[in-house]
């Protein structure tokens, strides 16, 4: 992969950023390229066992996890906004967050920003608003030649994997996105180490994928 340059990258929740970037974020680490990643929420709705992991903890649990699997990844500069909370996945997000993704924005001065389509990839509608807020700062502030990009599958992916995630419920109907492989702006391949790499930082968000794996 050709550097990125700086990349700034904009998700909605704790995990989001795993998902759908680990191996972007690894490998412009690696490189030298400075990488800060930016989370809406601290994923306080996200409790899947409220005897092992009490609603009222999960800000803190996915907190600690998410710091633990951008460590995993090498990368060192995250920022949580101040004003959305996860209450359900369905629900719009605090507006307070599209000025502070702007301001961040500004701040970074990223080659590259990377988010939701406005899709939301899953079909949720924190993920659209997060991708909305994202490229409205990308389109008033970004410098010229600066680049956004949405994270998207191709149909070779979504046919081998979206029926294997069926029963955790991932995807809304007519998600997620499809783009064909010569269609893409970046088409970005994990090499060995960095899947493992990306197979470790998920499982340190051990809070959502306990008994999933």
């Amino acid at each position: 992969m050709d550097s990125l340059g700086t990349v700034l990258l904009v998700w909605a929740h704790p995990d989001d950023d795993i998902y759908t970037s680990a191996g972007i974020m690894a490998a412009s680490a690696a490189a030298g390229d400075r990488v800060v990643d930016v989370t809406a929420t601290r994923g306080e709705g996200g409790s899947m066992d409220e005897e092992r992991w009490p609603p009222p903890t999960m800000g803190e649990v996915r907190t600690a996890e998410l710091l633990r699997s951008l460590q995993i990844l090498g990368v060192g500069e995250h920022r949580f906004l101040d004003g959305p909370v996860d209450v359900d996945m369905q629900a719009h997000l605090d507006e307070a967050g599209a000025d502070q993704v702007k301001s961040i924005m500004a701040e970074v001065d990223p080659d590259t920003v990377v988010t939701f389509g406005p899709d939301g990839m899953t079909g949720h509608q924190g993920h659209k608003d997060v991708s909305g807020w994202t490229t409205d700062a990308f389109e008033s502030i970004a410098r010229p030649g600066a680049r956004l990009l949405y994270a998207t599958q191709t149909p070779e992916w979504t046919a081998e994997w979206v029926p294997k995630l069926e029963p955790f419920d991932i995807f809304l109907p007519g998600s997620p996105p499809q783009t064909p492989v010569e269609e893409l702006a970046l088409h970005f391949v994990l090499t060995d180490d960095l899947r493992d790499l990306k197979f470790q930082a998920i499982a340190a968000h051990e809070s959502q994928v306990e008994g999933k794996r």
